[in-house]
């Protein structure tokens, strides 16, 4: 019988047939619904979010190192976190099966790069396949992890938000412990990796990479698919697909594994054909590659670097035009929808309270990155997961009185967990008067909701030790801590003014849970009301950015009336979070009767 699943629930599903017995995860789109598939339908399988994904890498390691078969998933820029244990697992192989899902984003649906993965996996030396579809998805989990232990390497599995999110049909089968013994294994010149040890290690990686770009000429994932000889195609993943959909009747190469590529395969496609195109994703990964052979191939100069590929887009790239039907434009104006902070939003309150303190802030990854866009307008920079602190502080130390009382730092609970407690030490250790808020909204809410080490409660829900930041910053040697409510938003002004004036480093938690938690909520879900006559359109409320408000212009004011507009209330919006009400200084705000 088949499913119709997505790839992300397909390389669960894979993870569960081929004996995975461990499975870490950060989430991160469009990775996330791996590991949450896994701990909702597959109890076989160890599963937990880790606080990063070198921690998440390191765990699934260290189940490898146990002879157990062990997934770590993540997003794109997350492998940057876990590069320093991943560059030397390539060293000290694993025992076990080790496979790291990794899911790039082109276009950037949801990240702030448009990085490709494959790149890693030349440079830390280790295999890297590629499924097309859910179904390879799946079953491509077991041929790494098979790999893995055949070839002694920890195994790159590259999707994409087109794999991860789409969905196809999918053959299930019924699962296969894997065939390692478990145990404890002293192995210290494989493991330990002194310089003495790496240094024996390293012709062992060189050798390795050959073997398994031996291996790969005969794997049945890379195939060649003959049609057409005037045209033939290298591609992987769903950029093959794009192009099967374009150019049908063209000749294949079909690539399941990107990194090491399979050099005499590649030699006779292209003898095959009379014009040789790579049809790829980002970088000029394997058309550099096949360059460097000495083969002359055609690639990004037909589909650009930039962004994803289409169907349509191959197929213009290819033949100069496209034959899908041009679709009719809307013949209307649709109101713009930019990304927004949800009703109640607490973080929206801690920007109202900030702004009203005129502060440079800098920011981080999570919901509270939208504070960058109008109306709230209030983040100024946005690097990566735990950069805002460390930039706030490199600001205060290096700018003196241009930046006490002007430079704060935002950042998330679950991002503190992640990449924000060492940036925190280093102002503790190295002084300054950096005020750093901590928006805690109880969850790890921009991946939706996902539990992180402060909340009490694991992946599968059950309940564990809840981290304390207080208790962190204390240990750190912080001596100004507040924990403010941000919807007491003129409390929050107030305490934010006071911790910008002092002359050492100082913590403000705003806590409040997610306005979309079903459990833990503080909310009312109330609506308020404006009273209309009242109102006088100062927009104040309005700044504030939140989705239930409107602003309703007077087209015909009556006499004496000199307002433009007032504001009103969507009451199918509005959950009573009273930001607007204690923005408003005309008291024209009121719970709804």
């Amino acid at each position: 019988m088949k499913h119709l699943i997505s790839g992300n629930e397909a390389i669960a599903r894979g993870a569960y047939e081929y004996g995975v017995r461990l499975a870490s995860a950060y989430p991160g789109t469009p990775s996330t619904e791996i590991l949450e598939v896994i701990g909702a339908r597959y109890p076989e399988i160890k599963a937990g979010w880790a606080p990063n994904e070198k921690v998440a890498l390191e765990v699934a390691a260290g189940a490898a190192y146990g002879g157990a078969r062990a997934l770590a998933a993540m997003k794109h820029v997350g492998l940057n976190v876990a590069a320093d244990p991943f560059m030397t697992l390539s060293y000290t192989g694993v025992n076990g099966g080790l496979v790291l899902v990794v899911c790039d984003d082109p276009e950037m649906h949801s990240s702030q790069n448009e990085q490709d993965t494959r790149n890693y996996a030349k440079f830390g030396k280790v295999p890297c396949v590629e499924p097309s579809d859910s179904q390879e998805a799946k079953d491509l989990i077991g041929e790494a992890l098979s790999i893995s232990e055949n070839f002694d390497t920890p195994v790159l599995f590259r999707s994409s938000t087109r794999i991860s999110h789409s969905m196809s049909l999918v053959e299930f089968r019924d699962r296969v412990e894997g065939p390692k013994e478990l145990g404890l294994k002293k192995d210290p010149m494989k493991f330990v990796m002194l310089p003495a040890m790496a240094r024996r290690r390293h012709p062992i990686v060189e050798q390795r990479l050959k073997d398994v770009a031996q291996f790969a000429e005969t794997w049945p994932f890379n195939q060649i698919v003959m049609g057409d000889p005037s045209l033939g195609i290298i591609a992987a993943g769903v950029p093959y697909q794009y192009a099967r959909e374009a150019v049908p009747w063209a000749s294949f190469l079909k690539l399941g594994m990107t990194w090491p590529l399979p050099e005499k395969m590649i030699r006779d496609f292209a003898s095959r054909v009379k014009r040789l195109v790579v049809i790829e994703d980002l970088d000029p990964f394997i058309e550099e590659a096949i360059r460097l052979m000495g083969i002359k191939t055609e690639g990004k100069e037909l589909t650009g670097m930039c962004g994803e590929l289409s169907p349509e887009k191959v197929e213009i790239a290819l033949t100069g035009s496209s034959s899908a039907k041009p679709v009719k434009p809307i013949e209307m104006e649709l109101p713009l929808r930019p990304p927004n902070m949800c009703p109640g939003c607490p973080h929206r309150a801690t920007f109202t309270a900030l702004k009203k303190n005129k502060v440079y802030v800098a920011g981080d990854i999570g919901c509270y990155t939208l504070g960058a866009l109008p109306p709230v307008g209030m983040l100024d920079h946005c690097l990566c997961m735990g950069a805002g602190i460390g930039i706030a502080s490199g600001l205060d130390r290096s700018l003196g009185e241009l930046a006490k009382g002007k430079a704060v730092a935002v950042i998330g609970d679950s991002t503190f967990f992640h990449s924000g407690m060492t940036p925190l030490l280093e102002l503790a250790y190295n002084g300054g008067s950096t005020t750093v808020v901590i928006m805690d909204n109880r969850t790890t809410a921009m991946t939706g909701a996902q539990q992180h080490p402060g909340t009490g409660y694991t992946l599968r829900e059950e309940p564990t030790n809840a981290v304390s930041i207080e208790k962190i910053a204390d240990a750190f040697g912080f001596k100004r801590i507040r924990t403010v409510s941000p919807y007491e938003v003129k409390k929050t002004q107030e305490v934010i003014k006071e911790e910008l004036g002092a002359d050492e480093p100082s913590l403000i938690i705003a806590r409040a849970p997610c306005a979309l938690l079903k459990t833990g909520r503080v909310l009312p879900d109330k609506p308020l009301h404006i009273k209309a006559d009242v109102c006088l359109g100062c927009k104040a409320c309005i700044n504030t950015g939140c989705p239930a408000l409107e602003f309703v212009k007077i087209e015909e004011p009556a006499e004496g009336d000199k307002r433009k507009g007032y504001t009103r209330i969507n009451e199918a919006l509005c959950v009573g979070c009273r930001t607007c009400f204690e923005v408003c200084k005309n008291d024209a705000i009121e719970e709804a009767s």
